[in-house]
């Protein structure tokens, strides 16, 4: 492993921190604002920030080919709605479970969007996947409520997040082959908030006697998560490849979970310690035999 591998992956667990966190901060700044325009800040001030890294990596628009900004777009696009729905689903739901859900799950779909893609996966490897999908299945409390789980307090926002994100893991890795990494991210997180300014609400936005000390923590939390931990994450998508970056998301459903008990005082149920662990034995199992496919 390189040096620079050892750096991606000190920087992948401290990421790791900051997106668990954000998920009960999500909630609290979902008092002060409506989501479109949480998700345009968001974005706004994650490019404000990555602009001074981009004076010192040159690049040539004109030569990067015409997918690399099909690619941008499309990640874009997702980013939007997945940051919509992350919003969303924290706000009428549980934060503490949707992390462990939506962490625990977007490794395993991820996994089988490439393997789909391979064509190709040995019967201990599905063994681990049907036991990731029981787990996430559990976390969302299916087995006692039935399929009425699946809208159930913000559910269904939360089953959105895991599938795009997956989606958004291996979109992002193909989108940095012809592209430098800081530049796609750039690129994304301002198209994000273009996207986003078309649905914000820039009257509330610039009432600045609406906030207070406690939105001021909660939202640079939310934006440290992303503009720090999602760029970080982008990165390891094409240095580590899409399966091994996702795992590092193990970490985040016993930190949603434990800020989510702290400070929301959100119980935490056995069905999402139950489904949490069966997902990451689910993920250990994936990323720990020798695959017979690349990531």
């Amino acid at each position: 492993m390189t040096k620079n591998n050892h750096l991606i992956i000190i920087l992948m667990s401290i990421s790791m921190v900051t997106w668990g966190v954000a998920w009960t901060s999500a909630k609290i700044v979902n008092t002060y604002l409506d989501y479109n325009s949480l998700v345009f800040l968001r974005f706004l001030i994650g490019f404000i920030t990555i602009i001074p890294f981009l004076y010192f990596r040159k690049i040539n628009f004109f030569k990067v080919p015409i997918s690399s900004y099909i690619n941008i777009s499309i990640t874009s696009l997702l980013f939007f709605l997945y940051n919509q729905c992350f919003f969303i689903g924290t706000n009428i739901g549980d934060p503490g479970k949707g992390g462990v859900f939506v962490t625990t799950t977007n490794p395993i779909i991820t996994f089988i969007i490439i393997v789909l893609i391979k064509r190709h996966v040995n019967y201990f490897k599905l063994i681990a996947i049907i036991i990731g999908i029981i787990g996430g299945l559990c976390t969302l409390n299916i087995f006692n409520i039935g399929l009425n789980a699946f809208v159930f307090k913000g559910n269904q926002y939360f089953i959105f997040c895991s599938i795009s994100w997956g989606i958004m893991s291996i979109i992002m890795a193909n989108g940095q082959k012809n592209m430098d990494s800081i530049w796609y991210i750039a690129f994304c997180y301002a198209l994000t908030a273009i996207i986003a300014l078309f649905f914000a609400d820039i009257n509330t936005i610039l009432k600045i006697s609406n906030y207070d000390f406690i939105f001021y923590i909660n939202f640079a939390v939310v934006v440290i998560a992303m503009s720090f931990g999602t760029s970080i994450y982008i990165i390891a998508t094409h240095k580590l490849g899409p399966i091994i970056a996702s795992t590092f998301i193990f970490s985040v459903p016993f930190i949603a979970m434990g800020t989510a008990y702290l400070f929301l005082n959100e119980p935490l149920g056995i069905n999402v310690v139950i489904g949490g662990m069966l997902s990451l034995v689910s993920i250990y199992l994936i990323n720990n035999v020798p695959l017979n496919i690349k990531s």
